[in-house]
């Protein structure tokens, strides 16, 4: 097979734009909602209260028991039938969210309790209270813990962006989709949109160890 340099060249800028200017702030908007959100969630299912367990347990499972697919489509499509009609970036960024908000929600809790529960005695013992200790001396603690796990969330949001193209969303995908179908060149652009993927995440996981070696040295010390 041979390889249309030109069209390549020429593509891969239009296609790299679709990431600046769709995928990149889909991706930074959804994960920080998300963590919001997985915060709150990770909270009430270590809250005393009975039903605020239930209710972030409820949360979590369809979450992680639905497919992002259907959830993007229950929101973007279904939503209208009930009265409620969502523009396609606010549909995406509320489906990413959403789904952040479940699966790093185990994560932040996991995290939460793998700090010793000598911690939480350290803070009533200087006269903290149970809020105080928790935002003060275990959240600090458990967030250099969920660093690793949620930046992988993080990448993973990346690629899972290219869902949104199917609520018309502009994002990287969807401008290679749409020079694909116009030039018939399906495997050049879809290679080339895998390529910019792939370079993207790289770059992610470069700064990822960076901040893990960061966050070592700070434990270490």
């Amino acid at each position: 097979m041979s390889v249309d340099w030109e069209l390549f060249a020429s593509s891969f800028w239009p296609i790299l734009q679709g990431a600046i200017i769709g995928t990149i702030p889909l991706t930074l908007l959804s994960f920080t909602f998300g963590l919001f959100l997985a915060l709150g969630i990770a909270l009430m299912r270590l809250s005393h209260s009975r039903v605020l367990r239930s209710i972030g347990w409820f949360y979590v499972s369809v979450i992680r028991g639905t497919p992002l697919l259907v959830q993007l489509f229950f929101i973007f499509y279904a939503l209208p039938n009930l009265g409620l009609l969502v523009d396609p970036w606010p549909s995406a960024v509320l489906a990413f969210s959403l789904n952040v908000g479940g699966y790093a929600a185990e994560v932040i809790r996991a995290a939460i309790l793998s700090v010793p529960r000598g911690q939480w005695e350290a803070g009533y013992t200087i006269g903290y209270s149970d809020t105080q200790t928790l935002w003060r001396v275990i959240l600090p603690q458990a967030g250099r813990v969920s660093v690793p796990p949620l930046s992988n969330t993080f990448i993973s949001l990346v690629k899972d962006t290219s869902l949104a193209s199917v609520v018309l969303v502009t994002e990287l995908f969807r401008v290679a989709r749409q020079i694909a179908t116009f030039t018939s060149e399906f495997v050049l652009i879809y290679l080339e949109a895998a390529l910019i993927y792939w370079l993207i995440c790289l770059a992610l996981g470069g700064l990822q160890g960076v901040l893990e070696k960061r966050l070592s040295r700070y434990v270490a010390h």
